[in-house]
């Protein structure tokens, strides 16, 4: 603590002096150049938010030392760098990501410009992309950048670098050390008899999630089964060859497989097994009908936002949902026609205490459900500012529903290491607003 507060402290002192400096030098022919990249990098390494001295009118000492602390506590791999307007753009986020060596989120203001990128284990590119235009329309940079943290921390996956932490558990005496042992084992009696029943109300919770969620799943069963009725392919009709009959297995075999996944079920978090085998199967039957329409074979994207039922996607089109931010949605052909005329898709509704709503405002047990439909990668842009995409964010949600939900959660990776090993020119992007697209970060 004692560590933390010296360090706050000196950002205080620092900050400032830095920011007399830079006027005073100002005036000097050829005093002013832009910091040293690698200097923001190092910064940046120590703190997730670092401003400029010759944009310190932009954000305040206190505010950024506000914004960081808002950072640090949520332990997410957020950056946030405040660089004055002709600061050099050609490469400037690849460059800087390059410099700290740090997989995560990074937003950057220039002047009054604003974009971000991250790497794809935290954060997708479509999911970067939305979260960049939500907050173009703030007022200030201080209203801007606390609304892109705030929405950030919601979303992305992965944990803060070691280093923003390092020399934080300072200044704890030996005595306090056997006063808190004391203290623990007091209480150890106690603790164990309330973990016990904390236990127990956790498994009635997750059994209860599960019947809930076991509704809405055995429907999508059955209206894959019927698809596979209706279909009219025989293996053995003239025409048909092992393609296509290995696609129509392939497609009867996840049918039955998701089947088995839910009657196996024992948590919310095994649905998404369940999802994944009908997302699969619904796959193959598009590819099915192309190959016996003579028609290119099908792009494999994921279902249709609206409602997975609906069968793959068929283009991304952008969306605002009431009360919401707009954001790029995958959808079937019918629901992209309904909106090119200026209709309402067909959402996907489910029961809740409140009535009929759609799944992503219906509760955190979804979270698994649209997790198997989607995969990690699309879900944080898909979600953002809905309750679903609010809840699955947080600590609580990974304990109860599970994380591995590939970039919206916790799992498969370590966001915030220092490494380069997830970074390359091709997934560091997203995020086009406010640079003038291509020209910020230079060919990625």
């Amino acid at each position: 603590m004692k560590a933390a507060l010296v360090q706050r402290l000196v950002r205080l002192l620092i900050v400032p002096v830095a920011a007399v400096l830079a006027v005073l030098l100002a005036g000097v022919p050829g005093a002013h150049a832009a910091t040293d990249l690698s200097k923001v990098a190092d910064a940046l390494r120590e703190s997730p938010v670092y401003v400029d001295p010759a944009a310190s009118d932009v954000l305040s000492a206190s505010d950024a030392e506000a914004l960081a602390d808002k950072i640090k506590d949520a332990d997410k791999p957020v950056f946030v760098a405040v660089l004055p307007s002709d600061y050099p753009k050609a490469n400037l986020f690849q460059n800087l990501r390059t410099e700290t060596g740090v997989t995560g989120l990074y937003g950057i203001r220039l002047g009054d410009e604003f974009d971000a990128r991250a790497d794809s284990s935290v954060l997708s590119r479509g999911a970067v992309s939305n979260l960049v235009t939500s907050v173009q329309g703030a007022g200030d940079a201080k209203a801007q950048l606390n609304d892109f943290v705030d929405s950030a921390l919601r979303n992305v996956g992965g944990t803060a670098p070691s280093s923003w932490s390092e020399g934080t558990g300072e200044g704890l005496s030996t005595t306090g050390l056997i006063t808190l042992g004391a203290v623990l084992a007091a209480g150890g009696a106690g603790a164990y008899a309330i973990a016990h029943r904390n236990r127990r109300r956790h498994e009635e919770e997750q059994r209860a999630a599960l019947e809930k969620l076991r509704v809405v799943v055995d429907e999508d069963i059955t209206a894959f089964g019927e698809e596979l009725d209706r279909l009219d392919f025989h293996p053995a009709e003239p025409g048909a060859d092992d393609t296509m009959r290995a696609d129509y297995e392939h497609a009867l075999d996840a049918y039955e497989k998701a089947k088995a996944h839910m009657a196996a079920a024992q948590r919310p978090e095994d649905v998404r097994a369940v999802t994944q085998c009908l997302e699969d199967g619904r796959f193959s039957l598009v590819t099915l009908a192309a190959r016996r329409e003579g028609r290119p074979l099908p792009e494999r994207r994921p279902p249709c936002f609206f409602d997975p039922r609906h069968g793959p996607s068929v283009a991304d089109v952008t969306w605002t949902p009431m009360g919401g931010a707009t954001r790029e949605v995958p959808v079937c052909a019918a629901d992209r026609v309904r909106l090119s005329d200026g209709q309402d898709p067909i959402i996907r509704e489910v029961d809740t205490a409140s009535g009929r709503r759609p799944y992503w405002d219906a509760g955190p047990a979804y979270g698994p459900w649209a997790g198997g439909y989607f995969g990690g990668g699309i879900l944080p842009g898909l979600l953002v500012g809905t309750m679903l995409g609010s809840m699955m964010a947080t600590p609580s949600y990974a304990a109860d529903y599970g994380s591995g939900y590939g970039d919206f959660g916790a799992g498969g990776y370590e966001g915030g290491d220092l490494s380069g090993a997830d970074f390359n020119a091709g997934d560091f992007g997203g995020g086009w607003g406010g640079f003038g697209g291509g020209d910020f970060g230079g060919g990625f």
